[in-house]
């Protein structure tokens, strides 16, 4: 009899030691995060990953994803449960009807300053010349910002070829009169030679004027700072004339900031309990992204080791995104 409640009583302990972690996942259950093929994103997968499974219990898989699969995905079939970084005005009608239909959810603003475009010059540069904070006071000083072909003349960066905003600083050039005040639009052919016009004016302390965007790793190792477009963004300008290749007529513009938010399925934010608290609070300035994509690129690492990174050394930052609790058991985990 005896030996027979020990076996009991060790089949009990066994099972019970096999169907905890079970129910502890239960609580949340498996969850599909889209890994957008962009740095950002990528890491804010990670992140929510890493976050997720040791803080929550939830089950998490990783799928490829871009911006209009992705949407697509979500509203129609309602998989992935949940995209981190969802740059919502290219698809911001149809995700209103969806989160207005009970499909979506828009959780947190995950990058906190949106996603910003603009014209940019280097922060050493500002500071030498306080007098410079808008467009057209950069444009009035072609000297600072030579051109690699022509010193002579004053130098505006473009994007790079076959982008959108390629387009659009063209047409923003011509809308400025960038010509006629002494500078040559600058074709730098991709986005390795951008940047590479940036690091190198950078370790020359030289000027540089031109487009860019955050949060990125190149701004997270060169402080710039975007200059002001002189006006506001004229979004109805913008949609007609600025971004189209065949704009006749520009006019100054302000390039428009993109909100960029975390979607959720339905299902998975009633499904996700107290997970759902998490994805609702956190969000990141661009600053502390520009940081961690230039780590990212610094130490050639993956999505996951920049994530690492970030959870390793911006704990004031996520730790406000979580409980006590669950902030311990994170911590534990890395």
């Amino acid at each position: 009899m005896q030996a027979n409640l020990a076996r009991f009583l060790l089949s009990a302990t066994a099972l019970a030691a096999l169907t905890l972690p079970a129910q502890a996942a239960e609580d949340c259950g498996t969850v599909s995060i889209a890994e957008m093929n962009w740095a950002s994103a990528g890491v804010a997968a990670w992140v929510d990953k890493i976050i997720l499974e040791d803080g929550y219990g939830c089950e998490v898989t990783l799928v490829t994803g871009d911006t209009m699969p992705t949407f697509t995905s979500m509203n129609e079939k309602g998989e992935p449960d949940m995209a981190p970084e969802l740059w919502v005005n290219a698809v911001k009608t149809a995700l209103d009807q969806a989160v207005a239909e009970g499909r979506l959810v828009e959780a947190a603003k995950i990058l906190s300053d949106g996603g910003v475009e603009g014209w940019w010059i280097p922060k050493y540069l500002a500071e030498a010349h306080p007098e410079i904070k808008t467009v057209t006071d950069a444009l009035k000083h072609p000297e600072l910002f030579p051109a690699p072909e022509d010193p002579s003349r004053g130098a505006l960066f473009n994007c790079p070829s076959g982008w959108n905003c390629q387009i659009s600083t063209e047409n923003l050039y011509r809308a400025y009169g960038a010509e006629a005040k002494g500078f040559d639009l600058v074709d730098t052919g991709s986005a390795a030679g951008l940047d590479g016009s940036i690091a190198n004016a950078y370790e020359a302390k030289k000027g540089w004027f031109g487009y860019y965007w955050a949060p990125t790793a190149i701004l997270g190792k060169y402080e710039m700072v975007k200059l002001d477009a002189g006006v506001p963004n004229d979004k109805a300008a913008w949609d007609a004339c600025t971004s189209q290749a065949d704009c006749p007529d520009p006019k100054p513009n302000a390039y428009p900031v993109s909100d960029v938010y975390t979607v959720v399925t339905k299902e998975f934010a009633e499904k996700a309990g107290v997970a759902m608290d998490y994805v609702k609070a956190r969000a990141w300035d661009n600053q502390t992204v520009g940081k961690v994509l230039a780590w990212m690129d610094a130490n050639q690492g993956t999505n996951e080791d920049a994530a690492r990174w970030f959870l390793e050394n911006y704990k004031d930052m996520w730790h406000g995104w979580v409980s006590p609790e669950t902030a311990a058991k994170i911590d534990a985990a890395l």
